[in-house]
C-alpha cells in the first residue's frame, strides 16, 4: 500500500538507527525526499569500532555496515552531523530546508540510561532542543518526537490510553516524559506543529540494541540460556518494525495527525513466556532460565491503538507469530549467510 509522502522533504534526525534507517528506507519507496542526520556515534559505528572487547562487535559491524550500505544504494543522503552540536545541526537543516522533521536521536535503552544519565540527557535532551529550536526558525509543517511507554511507569490498567496517568520510573522513563513536554511547549509558544509517537517494544531486521527478542534468538542460536525476569507473566506489547514504520508513514501523511499524540504499537501485549515459546519452536533445544525482576522496569501490558486507527486509519498486521517468525528467520539467513551480514552470532 502506498501512503501519500511523495515528494515530502523530511529530515530523520538519529536516522542511521534501527527505527530511523527502517523508516528511511519505507519513505523513500514511497516517494519521499529523505535525509538522514546522524553522528554515528550512538550505537552505532563509532562506538563499536572504539570498543573491540565489545560482545558481538564482528556482528553488529556487520549489520550497522548493512544499514548504511541500504541507504547508499537506495540513494538516501546520510548527513554526519552531530545533533548535540546546535550550529552543525541548524547548518545541516537549513541546507535540506525539510517540510518534515522527525527526531529519533537518544539513549534507546532504559538499562544503559539508567547506567550513565549525564550521556543520556545530552544525546536525548540537549538533541531534543536543538531539533526544535531549528524547527521552529524554519517554519516546518510538522515535528514528529518518538517518545516511549516507558513514560506510564507501572501501567494501572491492563491497557492504557494516551490520557492515562503518566508516572515514569526511572531516568529513561523521565526523559522521555520530559521530551514530550518541551514538544507541546514549542507549540504553545511558537505555534510549532507536532506529532508524539509512544512506541512499545520493538523489535525486528538489523537491531543492534540489544533489545529482548534480540537477545532470545542471540542466545538460542549459540546454544546459551534464555533469561527471563520474573516468573514468565510479565507483558509486553511487542511490536514489529515494519508496523511501527508504517503507522510513521501514516503520522506524517495524514492532516489529523497534527498536535496529537498515538500509542503506536500492536495493542495486543503478550508474555515473556509466549514469546520464549514461539523461539523454542525454531530452537528445541534453548533452555530457559528465570532470574529476579528489575525495580527499574515498571510493569506493563496493552497500549490502546485505538486513537491510530480512528485518526491515522493505522491497522497492525504482525502478531508474535508473524513478526517474531520473520525475525527468527532473518537471523537464521544471517548466520547461514544468505544475507549481507553472512556471520555467525557470538553471545558472551
Amino acid at each position: 500500500m502506498k501512503i501519500a509522502v511523495k515528494d515530502k522533504r523530511i529530515a530523520l534526525v538519529g536516522g542511521a538507527g534501527f527505527i530511523g534507517h527502517n523508516l528511511a528506507l519505507a519513505l523513500k519507496e514511497n516517494g519521499a525526499d529523505v535525509h538522514v542526520i546522524d553522528g554515528l556515534q550512538v550505537n552505532h559505528l563509532g562506538t563499536i569500532y572504539g570498543n573491540p572487547s565489545m560482545p558481538n562487535r564482528d556482528i553488529y559491524l556487520q549489520i550497522l555496515h548493512e544499514r548504511m550500505d541500504l541507504l547508499q544504494q537506495n540513494n538516501i543522503p546520510v548527513h554526519v552531523v552531530d545533533a548535540r552540536d546546535y550550529h552543525l545541526l541548524c547548518q545541516s537543516l537549513d541546507n535540506i530546508r525539510p517540510h518534515v522533521i522527525v527526531h529519533l536521536a537518544a539513549i534507546a535503552h532504559a538499562n544503559q540510561s539508567n547506567k550513565d544519565p549525564h550521556s543520556t540527557f545530552d544525546h536525548s535532551l540537549r538533541t531534543l532542543e536543538n531539533s526544535l529550536d531549528n524547527a521552529r526558525s524554519l517554519k516546518i509543517e510538522q515535528f514528529i518526537y518518538l517518545s516511549s511507554s516507558m513514560i506510564y511507569g507501572n501501567f494501572l490498567q491492563a491497557e492504557v490510553k494516551e490520557n492515562s496517568p503518566l508516572d515514569p520510573i526511572g531516568i529513561y522513563g523521565a526523559l522521555k516524559f520530559s521530551g514530550e513536554k518541551m514538544v507541546v511547549a514549542y507549540n504553545q509558544v511558537f505555534d510549532l506543529p507536532y506529532t508524539i509517537i509512544r512506541p512499545s517494544a520493538l523489535y525486528g531486521q538489523r537491531c543492534v540494541s540489544r533489545r529482548v527478542g534480540q537477545i532470545f534468538i542471540e542466545n538460542a542460536m549459540n546454544g546459551h540460556e534464555i533469561t527471563i525476569t520474573g516468573d514468565g507473566s510479565d507483558k509486553l506489547d511487542f511490536t514489529y518494525i515494519k508496523d511501527f514504520v508504517n503507522g510513521l508513514m501514516l503520522a506524517i501523511s495524514t492532516e489529523n495527525a497534527k498536535n496529537q499524540i498515538f500509542n503506536l504499537t500492536t495493542g495486543n501485549a503478550r508474555t515473556l513466556s509466549e514469546m520464549a515459546k514461539i523461539l523454542k519452536q525454531h530452537f528445541p533445544e534453548a533452555k530457559i532460565k528465570h532470574a529476579d525482576w528489575d525495580r527499574l522496569m515498571p510493569k506493563r501490558g496493552t497500549l490502546s491503538i485505538e486513537k491510530a486507527k480512528s485518526l491515522l486509519g493505522y491497522q497492525s498486521q504482525y502478531q508474535l507469530e508473524q513478526g517474531f517468525v520473520e525475525y527468527i528467520d532473518w537471523y537464521k539467513n544471517m548466520e547461514h549467510g544468505d544475507s549481507h551480514a553472512g556471520l555467525s552470532v557470538v553471545v558472551e
